[in-house]
C-alpha cells in the first residue's frame, strides 16, 4: 500500500509545508547562515528522513554555510586532485565544493536523465545539497524529485517477488569515462533509516541486471525506468534565486529540466559521504 506523507511528526523549531504527497516539504522559519543549534538539527535530521528531499528559500549562503548545513548529516565527499575539468562541472579553492553554471555558452548541463548520484560508487553518497543563486527570469531550470520508496509500493506483488534478491551493475564509465568505478547494488535495497523498501536502479548509471539474459535485463530495465519516472511519486522544485534541495540519495531519482537556454543558472553542490553499501530490502 502506498505510504502517503501526512507530518505525523510535530516540529518545533522550523515550520513545514508539504509539497507533493510522496516526496519533499518546504521548510521555513529557519537561517542556514547561521549554526544551529541542537533542537534544530535533530529536527532537521527527523524531516529529511520522512520527507526525503528538502526545500528551502531565501538562503544566501556561502561555501562556509553550506558546507556547516550539510555537514550535520556526517563527513562531506572531498573532490580527488583527478577531477575532470571537462564535465559541466567545476571544482572550486573548497575542496568540497563543485559549481554549476550555465549560460548561452552551455552545450550540455548535468543530469538530464532521471538518476541517483554516482551509484556506480561501492558506496554512494549519502545526501546532495544543491544551493542555485542565479536562476533564470522567466522560470526555467526546474529539478524534479521521484521517491522510489512510492515507486516501489507502486509495483504489483509478482513484480516486487520477481525483482527481489537481484542485483544490477552500474559503471560510472557511462558518464565519466574509461577507468570509472564500477559496482554491483541490489535492485530493491532497504533505507537503513525508516526500513521502507526502495527501487535503486537509474538509467544513467544501470547497465544490466545481473544474472539474466540480457534481453530480460533490458526490458525489465526499460519498465523500471519508465515506472520510476511516473509523475504520481514526483515533485518539481521550482527554483528562485537563494533556495536549497537537500535531498536523500538512497532512495530518490532526480532529474535537471535544461529548458531555460540562453539564460543563467548558476550555483554550487556538496555531498554528503555514504555510510554503507545499499543492503538488500
Amino acid at each position: 500500500m502506498d505510504q502517503i506523507l501526512d507530518s505525523k511528526q510535530t516540529y518545533r523549531t522550523f515550520s513545514v509545508t508539504l509539497a507533493s504527497p510522496h516526496i519533499g516539504a518546504e521548510i521555513t522559519d529557519i537561517d542556514l547562515t547561521k549554526p544551529l543549534n541542537d533542537g534544530q538539527i535533530d529536527e532537521l535530521h527527523q524531516a529529511f528522513v520522512e520527507f526525503q528531499v528538502l526545500f528551502f528559500r531565501d538562503q544566501k549562503i556561502g561555501f562556509d554555510d553550506i558546507v556547516r548545513a550539510a555537514g550535520y548529516f556526517g563527513p562531506l565527499v572531498k573532490l580527488g586532485e583527478d577531477v575532470d575539468e571537462s564535465t559541466v562541472s567545476k571544482s572550486t579553492d573548497n575542496p568540497f565544493i563543485r559549481k554549476f553554471h550555465y549560460d548561452e555558452t552551455s552545450t550540455r548541463v548535468a543530469g538530464g536523465n532521471y538518476h541517483t548520484d554516482t551509484s556506480n560508487l561501492a558506496v554512494p553518497p549519502l545526501a546532495s545539497m544543491l544551493y542555485n543563486h542565479t536562476v533564470p527570469p522567466h522560470g526555467g531550470g526546474d529539478t524534479i524529485f521521484a521517491s522510489m520508496c512510492a515507486a516501489y509500493d507502486g509495483l504489483s506483488d509478482k513484480m516486487k517477488n520477481y525483482l527481489a534478491g537481484l542485483t544490477a551493475t552500474h559503471d560510472g564509465a557511462r558518464v565519466y569515462g574509461p577507468g570509472t568505478p564500477k559496482s554491483s547494488h541490489p535492485v530493491i535495497v532497504k533505507h537503513p533509516d525508516t526500513g521502507r523498501k526502495a527501487i535503486f536502479v537509474n538509467k544513467t548509471f544501470t547497465t544490466r541486471i545481473n544474472g539474466v539474459p540480457r534481453l530480460e535485463s533490458d526490458r525489465i530495465l526499460e519498465f523500471l525506468y519508465e515506472h520510476c519516472q511516473r509523475p504520481e511519486w514526483s515533485v518539481r522544485f521550482r527554483w528562485r534565486a537563494h533556495s536549497i534541495a537537500f535531498w536523500d540519495n538512497r532512495c530518490t531519482h532526480h532529474r535537471a529540466v535544461a529548458d531555460y537556454w540562453p539564460n543563467v543558472r548558476s550555483g554550487y553542490r556538496v555531498e554528503v559521504e555514504g555510510k554503507a553499501a545499499p543492503v538488500a530490502g
